[in-house]
């Protein structure tokens, strides 16, 4: 601070060196554009990059295998379209799937068939073990109640879809068969053998030929009508209550 000994008589204000200070002090805080982009390309410090695994572009030609699915609970059916695509995996070819397509006439169950696709679809392009799906889609249970069909209950349609992919799955090996081993299907067979010797049949049913516990036909009568696909058949005349 400087003291002032003589009497003041006039004053002004220095604005240009204030001002000259202020440009040069933001110039020295104001960092440039380069050092922005070049702080902001930096990595950060703990976490890893994950590169994604997605096939962006769909090849032109795509090999795979459409399946029939025709239940009892609908005259129409639906046909389920796989295909796949051959990877490099160690040195090996692979065929893992692609996408997936279901096709039916029966429009009640569009919305959910679309949805369906795109997410399968979607999971089959990111990668990795999609084994998951087929447990996932057996599990589910249809309220109203599910059908057999070939000697196996479907609990729904869902469920026999996630059959299908099984069936895909173990068709290109990315899936294990599900096999009970030797001495499991030997101790079945004698179980089994004991069962139908202790429950035959000793009545007139008996000597028809047809399996055990089927019921009279009343159109032939004859007992040889079981349940087929979900329908009552008669394996005698071929009637049928589903036409």
């Amino acid at each position: 601070m400087q003291k002032i000994a003589k009497k003041i008589v006039d004053w002004s204000v220095e604005t240009q060196r204030v001002e000259t200070q202020r440009v040069e002090t933001q110039r020295v805080e104001t960092p440039s554009v380069a050092d922005t982009q070049v702080k902001l390309a930096e990595p950060v410090v703990g976490r890893a990059v994950e590169p994604a695994t997605e096939v962006t572009e769909r090849p032109e030609r795509l090999e795979g295998a459409t399946y029939k699915v025709k239940t009892p609970l609908s005259e129409h059916a639906m046909y389920v379209t796989i295909n796949d695509i051959v990877v490099n995996c160690d040195g090996r070819r692979e065929a893992r799937p692609f996408e997936v397509f279901i096709n039916t006439k029966h429009l009640e169950h569009y919305q959910w068939v679309v949805a369906l696709t795109r997410v399968l679809s979607a999971l089959f392009r990111k990668g990795g073990d999609v084994a998951f799906l087929v447990d996932e889609l057996k599990a589910v249970f249809d309220p109203v109640g599910g059908y057999w069909k070939e000697g196996r209950f479907m609990p729904s349609l869902i469920a026999e879809i996630g059959y299908v992919l099984e069936q895909h799955f173990t068709g290109i090996g990315i899936m294990d068969r599900r096999e009970p081993d030797p001495e499991q299907k030997k101790l079945i067979a004698e179980k089994r053998a004991a069962y139908e010797d202790e429950n035959r049949q000793q009545d007139a049913f008996a000597k028809g030929g047809f399996p055990a516990g089927a019921q009279l036909c009343s159109k032939c009568h004859a007992a040889a009508v079981v349940v087929l696909d979900g329908c009552k058949t008669c394996l005698n005349c071929a009637d049928s209550k589903c036409g």
